[in-house]
């Protein structure tokens, strides 16, 4: 047989040739030898002239990640927490004016549902809101020029008649005996007389011009936010409204439209009931004999009506005390009256009012409310019941329908 010849494409078919190896190890091995004796003619190091790294390789390999340093957290934690500190004082700098338009946007969506009301009778919403505006201002003119005149005279006339009412309960025994031990009638008569108590409270005469002044600027400021919020509510839900995603864009419109007509419901709600105490008070103060003072206690009456929990008992005990300091036939007629009627108020005014808004455990009404008034006070009482009310929409509509789809 005659002896095959290599094929010259066999290194490119199969395994490299065993001769090119070879010659390739013969070099490297020559050059680390030249290497060698170069350094050994030099009197340098053989390892460090072939170890030498390029340009490109000048400086040692990466270490770790700096962010996973602990260096780098701290810093970065310690920075966002410096970050947090200042944002939250700059909001509580600024907290009175978020309150101003939190009520106004509050009221915005409370008169909503009567902007709603003229819209489904064919007016456009330009014309429903501009009808509701003018509804509203004229309900405070109104107020301002008949009922304010009338309101101050008879305020001015119980507090010429509070040193007499005291006097008055000087008869009783053991206030008699209480007033021996501490002058505590004697006291708080001349504090009243000498208007001690008007400087104590509100500063003097300048504070008292500051505190009517700035309390006309918050209700100006929260008259016009809440009129622009009631004319650009559509725009403002919307705006919101896009901030979901896509996908569950339609549900969290549904339920964002659901919170916003109960809160509206809520709000038209509390003033009907409150209303209702302000009637019937007004009513009742001119059958029982406190006339001279029936318009400004049943405004007060209906103020105090719009606080949940503790605003009905309030004006029930401020009308009450009046009536026993005047008479103590009156004083008893109208603790009888204020009992019965918030059992009447809480039985079958209060339900049927908020049926269509509100429907929430009597419980949860009460946490809610302590934890509002906690909160911000009188207007967190007034907030609380609605954010609850939310609050037990989602957790129905999207918590626990997602817990039962498990």
């Amino acid at each position: 047989m005659t002896e095959r010849e290599p094929d010259p494409g066999s290194h490119r078919r199969g395994a490299p040739d065993r001769a090119a190896v070879e010659e390739t190890r013969d070099a490297t091995a020559e050059a680390t030898e030249d290497a060698q004796v170069s350094a050994a003619a030099t009197g340098g190091d053989a390892d460090a002239t072939v170890a030498e790294p390029s340009d490109d390789t000048l400086f040692s390999e990466p270490g770790a990640a700096l962010k996973n340093s602990p260096f780098y957290l701290g810093f970065v934690g310690g920075t966002g927490a410096l970050l947090a500190f200042w944002l939250g004082g700059q909001i509580l700098s600024i907290s009175s004016v978020l309150t101003l338009i939190l009520v106004a946007m509050f009221l915005a969506v409370g008169l909503n549902p009567l902007v709603e009301f003229f819209m489904r009778r064919g007016i456009t919403r330009t014309w429903a809101v501009l009808l509701v505006i003018i509804g509203v201002l004229a309900a405070i003119a109104m107020f301002v020029l008949s009922i304010a005149p009338v309101v101050s005279d008879q305020v001015t006339t119980i507090t010429e008649r509070v040193p007499d009412w005291f006097g008055q309960l000087q008869n009783n025994a053991t206030i008699e005996e209480l007033d021996a031990k501490y002058d505590v009638i004697a006291r708080v008569q001349t504090m009243i007389e000498d208007g001690e108590w008007t400087n104590q409270v509100f500063g003097g005469v300048l504070g008292v011009g500051v505190a009517v002044v700035s309390a006309l600027v918050n209700a100006f400021i929260v008259i016009v936010l809440t009129l622009y919020f009631l004319a650009s509510l559509p725009s403002i839900k919307h705006f919101a409204y896009q901030l979901a995603p896509a996908s569950r864009r339609d549900r969290v419109t549904d339920l964002g439209d659901r919170i916003l007509d109960n809160v509206g419901g809520y709000v038209l709600g509390a003033f009907i009931v409150a209303l209702c105490a302000g009637a019937s008070s007004l009513v009742f103060l001119f059958i029982v004999g406190l006339g001279e003072y029936a318009v400004a206690l049943s405004l007060v009456v209906a103020l105090l009506d719009v606080i949940p929990m503790i605003g009905a008992t309030l004006g029930a005990i401020i009308v009450t005390a009046i009536g026993f300091a005047t008479d103590p036939k009156i004083g008893l007629a109208c603790l009888i009256f204020y009992v019965l009627y918030q059992q009447f108020e809480n039985y079958a005014i209060y339900p049927k009012v908020m049926a269509r808004s509100v429907d929430i455990p009597g419980s949860l009404i009460v946490i809610a409310a302590l934890v509002g008034a906690g909160l911000l006070g009188v207007i967190g009482a007034l907030l609380a019941i609605p954010t609850a009310a939310a609050v037990q929409l989602l957790l129905k509509e999207v918590f626990l329908r997602r817990q039962a789809a498990r």
